[in-house]
């Protein structure tokens, strides 16, 4: 099993706040309020050269949705403290998801503003 945070695509015409809300809701059922910018970072996947862009957010899970379906591609989503995070970073997706994290950690918080449309 790959472990990864919510991530997805820009919709057409919506901001990055609507699009991390919405892949949020989309791949936990929670309703997330974003407070803030982690950090933003770019990997090139070495097997297909494909390069990603993940902005990463910090903010609060306000409500869950105990009746929504998750996207068809999400087998599960859960929540991991610190150390099960560390006896799982070899199922991380990519190197992406330990960045954001050890950036989150190491306290790096950005505002919401640096973000335009």
């Amino acid at each position: 099993m790959m472990l990864n945070q919510p991530a997805g695509h820009l919709e057409s015409g919506e901001s990055l706040i609507d699009a991390v809300i919405r892949e949020t809701q989309e791949e936990t059922a929670w309703q997330f309020i974003p407070s803030a910018l982690v950090g933003i970072y770019r990997w090139q996947h070495p097997e297909n050269n494909d390069t990603y862009i993940r902005f990463c957010f910090t903010g609060e899970a306000v409500e869950f949705d105990s009746n929504q379906a998750l996207d068809a591609d999400i087998h599960q989503a859960f929540w991991l403290n610190q150390q099960q995070l560390q006896q799982r970073k070899a199922d991380f997706r990519s190197p992406l998801v330990s960045d954001c994290i050890n950036d989150y950690l190491a306290g790096h918080r950005y505002p919401l503003t640096l973000l335009h449309n």
